[in-house]
């Protein structure tokens, strides 16, 4: 990568800026949806059974626990892995278009830090599933594509470490983020689709919410969203930084 094509994506400006105080900002919003989460929150709806009903095999009756309150932070972690991931296909798409090698980088980025997003909403979906159900896993229409979602986010990284060529290796890699990209709405309108009672369809005009329970829901989906935001803007800078110097050095070699 040239020395001209980093300079076409500036480091610092605005956008850097905003990095830390968003960071901090989304730590604090998401800490105070923890405490709203747990003093304030009434129980969450649909995170329940109505009398008894067969999950994974298992008779499990209606529970309200403490364990609903994983919902505050499973459903906002989830929205988020969807929207980084959007980024991912964003910049593969921009990539396809001019070949410039710093979009496959973005993409890149933001595959790396959608998949901290994925990982955290599979761990989160697995301990509601198992407090609230008494199981692990349902093979049920959410968990399902999400799971696959999952898989195809990790087989992006086996993808370009297999692939030693750059240019070919961003053109692979942009082609399978956009493949990859499919299963993202699939996921979020399955239960829109196939109705499940493990699932409820929460983003609604009628959720059914109360103002204590979306005051906690809304301080951890913008608190998580500004963190997403403030991880990629320190990762795309310092890969821009790292690759400045590279090019400088190969400029004084030359």
């Amino acid at each position: 990568m040239t020395e001209t094509q980093t300079d076409k994506h500036p480091i610092g400006g605005l956008a850097d800026t905003l990095a830390k105080p968003a960071l901090l900002i989304g730590a604090l919003l998401t800490a105070l949806a923890f405490v709203l989460a747990f003093t304030v929150a009434s129980p969450v709806v649909g995170a329940k059974v109505n009398g008894v009903e067969l999950i994974g095999n298992e008779m499990i009756g209606n529970q309200i626990l403490l364990s609903q309150k994983i919902f505050y932070f499973h459903m906002p972690v989830a929205v988020v892995s969807m929207v980084v991931l959007t980024g991912t296909a964003f910049f593969a798409i921009r990539f396809l278009m001019t070949r410039d090698a710093l979009y496959d980088l973005k993409a890149k980025i933001c595959t790396e830090i959608g998949l901290v997003f994925v990982i955290c909403t599979m761990i989160s979906g697995d301990l509601w599933t198992r407090f609230e159900w008494g199981v692990w896993w349902v093979w049920e229409p959410r968990l399902t594509t999400y799971l696959i979602l999952t898989l195809m986010v990790i087989a992006y990284f086996i993808l370009r470490t297999a692939v030693d060529e750059p240019e070919r290796r961003a053109t692979y890699a942009s082609v399978f983020s956009l493949i990859m990209y499919v299963d993202v709405p699939i996921s979020f309108f399955i239960t829109r689709l196939i109705p499940s009672s493990v699932h409820p369809v929460i983003m609604r005009s009628d959720s059914g919410m109360s103002p204590d329970m979306l005051a906690p829901l809304m301080c951890s989906l913008f608190g998580f969203c500004l963190i997403a935001y403030g991880l990629y803007r320190f990762r795309a800078r310092t890969e821009l930084i790292a690759l400045r110097v590279e090019a400088a050095k190969d400029t004084l070699d030359d």
